[in-house]
């Protein structure tokens, strides 16, 4: 198995660069995240110690994977994706704790629900904010503020700033952190729900 996927061979690195030609708006990049990214975001999200996470946007699921390996035994990871193709790549995964869900992120809250989850302590999100329609964006990010709890933390990387503008107005400044051994390099942006 390719390190960073969670399928053997090329077939999620194929797959993930035919979703960026087919829905370049809905996908960040042409190449999935380096593990050095993974490791910054695993670290900066405090997902070790998060009993319930949120993904929006898992891709093929390089990102995915990295989370269940920090995820403690009991904990539960709920990945939502939009691309039917990544969706059918993400359900393949073994993993037990892991739900794949087929959907937007706008609908984070009715996906909580309809696995009986609760409020996650964190959500991580990998969705470009930068291609989406202004008023999307403002709504994903109201709607994962208002699935969090108090304490809880909800991190995004990207290449642009536009979720850091988006956010500003609701969630005020955001924690701000680059990793540049990815490509492109991505920014991390982190707010916590006080």
């Amino acid at each position: 198995m390719k390190r960073g996927s969670c399928h053997p061979g090329g077939r999620a690195n194929l797959a993930f660069l035919q979703g960026f030609i087919r829905h370049p708006e809905q996908v960040a990049s042409i190449i999935p995240s380096s593990r050095f990214l993974e490791r910054r975001l695993i670290e900066w999200a405090g997902i070790s110690q998060a009993g319930l996470v949120v993904e929006l946007g898992p891709g093929t699921g390089g990102t995915t994977r990295a989370i269940l390996g920090a995820l403690g035994s009991e904990a539960r990871l709920l990945s939502i994706e939009i691309t039917p193709e990544f969706v059918n790549l993400l359900q393949t995964h073994p993993d037990p704790r892991l739900i794949v869900h087929h959907g937007s992120a706008e609908h984070i809250r009715p996906a909580l629900a309809q696995y009986g989850l609760g409020a996650p302590q964190v959500v991580v999100s990998g969705i470009p904010f930068s291609t989406m329609p202004l008023t999307l964006g403002r709504r994903i990010i109201g709607e994962v503020w208002k699935s969090l709890p108090p304490g809880g933390c909800f991190v995004a990387y990207q290449v642009r700033d536009r979720v850091a503008t988006l956010g500003r107005r609701l969630l005020g400044k955001p924690e701000v952190e680059i990793e540049l051994l990815n490509v492109p390099p991505m920014r991390l942006f982190r707010w916590r729900k006080t």
